[in-house]
């Protein structure tokens, strides 16, 4: 979940990373959705995950997410794991509205743009302004 909320990017796109994919100070990824290419800077809180995803004692697999064994982590494991911590956690949200959350968070258009590779504004404007509304001022 950190590394699709710090990527902005879709969960088969995370499932697919591998480490190998790290590389020249950033995670390079090609989206499954659009082919879009870009590499992520590794700084700051990506760093710090990929560290420890790095220093798992199982990690037999090449790919960055993993379940107990090593074993790379399937779309329905991820789903359910994903499911049991939202139930536990008591909120409603899907795990492909991280993605909205990067875009939102950022606060800046234009990084959000890049960062979820989106050809046009228009597109990053439609996940963030409908996850945070129109900013109005009181009636006084």
């Amino acid at each position: 979940m950190d590394l699709a909320l710090l990527t902005g990017q879709r969960p088969a796109d995370v499932l697919k990373l591998r480490r190998t994919d790290i590389r020249d100070g950033a995670l390079w990824i090609v989206q499954n959705k659009t082919g879009a290419r870009l590499g992520i800077e590794v700084t700051g809180e990506l760093a710090a995950l990929l560290d420890r995803l790095n220093s798992r004692p199982k990690a037999v697999s090449p790919f960055l997410i993993q379940d107990g064994n090593g074993q790379p982590l399937s779309q329905s494991a991820l789903r359910a794991r994903f499911d049991k911590a939202r139930k536990a956690a008591g909120v409603s949200f899907q795990f492909r509205d991280l993605r909205a959350k990067t875009a939102t968070d950022t606060g800046d258009l234009a990084h959000s743009q890049k960062l979820l590779a989106h050809r046009n504004r228009d597109m990053t404007e439609h996940y963030v302004r409908t996850r945070v509304g129109e900013r109005v001022p009181p009636l006084r």
